[in-house]
């Protein structure tokens, strides 16, 4: 029954959309649905890797740490999205951590099925080699944010970055801690604090119930 469950999972995954039957028995029999709770670390850096991780529902941080234990979050990844694959292709150790943020459902795939697949299906080596080039893409704009953009604009491009189109406006529907935010934009938790405020009396955000933010369009200037 597990296998017959884990199948029909994989099937609705998009990275896998390309599989034939056969393929999809051979990933299945390697793969596991696992649930963790909030605040739970899937995979640490600097691990030894053994599978890759596809997020089913809820989502999680990418971050990775100093000596000093100061942190940086990297990307906030949602459901449909996959990491952990990097190590099994070039065997180095975990590169970040990746920790849940709410209660997340996973389907964990071993090294050897996700092996087998790149070789057998020219498909699945393009979805992953399309998602590391977004990832790429991704850091190249986030060096760029950070060097090029004061906080003003840094907080501005997070928040835009996760918003989404409400009826008719710029919404962040999730929301986001003051220090989660500075852990993305290299400043202080009293930093981002105070930009926010100042944002909110000048018009460019709206406090909404729940901790969600309706976006202005003059947002966006900060970051043109």
């Amino acid at each position: 029954m597990a296998h017959d469950e884990n199948k029909a999972f994989l099937r609705r995954v998009p990275l896998f959309a390309g599989l034939n039957e056969s393929q999809l028995e051979t990933l299945a029999a390697g793969s596991a649905r696992r649930s963790y709770p909030k605040g739970r670390t899937i995979v640490a850096e600097g691990e030894t890797s053994q599978s890759m991780f596809i997020l089913l529902a809820g989502r999680a941080k990418v971050q990775r740490s100093d000596s000093e234990g100061k942190e940086v979050i990297l990307a906030v990844i949602g459901a449909g999205e996959f990491f952990g694959e990097m190590s099994l292709i070039d065997d180095a150790p975990r590169s970040a951590s990746v920790i849940t943020i709410e209660p997340c459902e996973f389907m964990s795939v071993s090294k050897e099925a996700f092996k087998s697949m790149l070789l057998q299906s020219s498909d699945v080596a393009m979805a992953v080699m399309r998602g590391l080039v977004r990832r790429l893409r991704e850091a190249d704009r986030k060096i760029e944010t950070l060097a090029l953009l004061d906080v003003y604009g840094r907080v501005a491009r997070v928040l835009l970055d996760f918003s989404e189109e409400v009826a008719g406006e710029r919404v962040v529907r999730n929301k986001l801690p003051r220090q989660e935010i500075a852990k993305m934009i290299g400043a202080s938790r009293e930093m981002v604090s105070r930009v926010m405020k100042g944002l909110e009396i000048d018009g460019y955000i709206v406090p909404l119930p729940e901790g969600r933010l309706a976006l202005r369009e003059k947002l966006s200037n900060y970051i043109s």
